[in-house]
């Protein structure tokens, strides 16, 4: 499947640069700003302020009676090597792809935070996520792992125990996939430093956003930066 680019070039990218709405002297709350936030009542955004920068800023909103409301924020970090258009990703780059996403299940080694609602998938000693190109099971949760998908060009989930204690994954290259593009993108616990392309936040904020995170809400989670220089696809 092509993406499809939302119509605004700019969404989440452009954030700080549409200036103060007319007659507030205050800018509007960033989704207000968003061409597309994916038509939920809820949105997770990931905001760098470059697309060399590997930290930035996780804000989870909500939207009430028509306005968007922050719910929670914390920092952020992401792929080692910035942020790139998710349409031009490669695998293997250490770079997380800007985007509109979806967020189709949460997993973790430990159990589901109190509050959670999502389908929530315990990491077993047998659970794999495939990333192996040549794999009928590319960019997917495998248990055990196929035959045809190398555990070279995998990740053994259970051996990330404190970046997979809790984790949300996110829907880039997830539908068809195209080979190549990449996989395995998570939202997921803070390791040491900067990620291999996924976006983390520390242990507690993940768990604050598993608690307040409801499927029925249509979350969604677009990530992007403040120059200006990366737009925000949907796959």
């Amino acid at each position: 499947m092509r993406p499809r680019v939302v119509a605004t070039a700019l969404v989440c990218a452009s954030l700080g640069l549409l200036g103060a709405a007319p007659g507030t002297g205050a800018a509007p709350p960033l989704p207000a700003r968003m061409a597309d936030t994916g038509g939920g009542t809820q949105l997770i955004t990931a905001v760098a302020p470059r697309a060399g920068a590997t930290s930035g800023t996780l804000t989870w909103w909500d939207r009430v009676n028509g306005r968007w409301v922050p719910a929670g924020s914390t920092p952020a970090r992401f792929g080692a090597k910035g942020l790139v258009e998710g349409a031009s990703r490669r695998q293997g780059t250490n770079t997380t792809p800007t985007g509109l996403y979806g967020l189709p299940y949460a997993f973790g080694i430990r159990p589901a935070p109190p509050g959670t609602s999502y389908t929530y998938r315990p990491v077993r000693q047998d659970s794999w996520w495939c990333q192996d190109n040549k794999s009928r099971a590319y960019n997917r949760w495998t248990e055990p792992r196929p035959a045809d998908c190398r555990a070279a060009e995998s990740e053994h989930l259970v051996t990330y125990r404190t970046q997979y204690a809790h984790a949300l994954v996110i829907g880039f290259n997830y539908g068809t996939p195209v080979r190549g593009r990449g996989a395995g993108i998570f939202l997921h616990v803070d390791g040491r430093g900067a990620t291999a392309g996924c976006v983390s936040v520390p242990a507690g904020a993940m768990r604050r956003v598993l608690a307040w995170a409801r499927p029925g809400k249509r979350p969604h989670i677009a990530i992007g930066t403040t120059d200006g220089r990366t737009a925000i696809t949907r796959y």
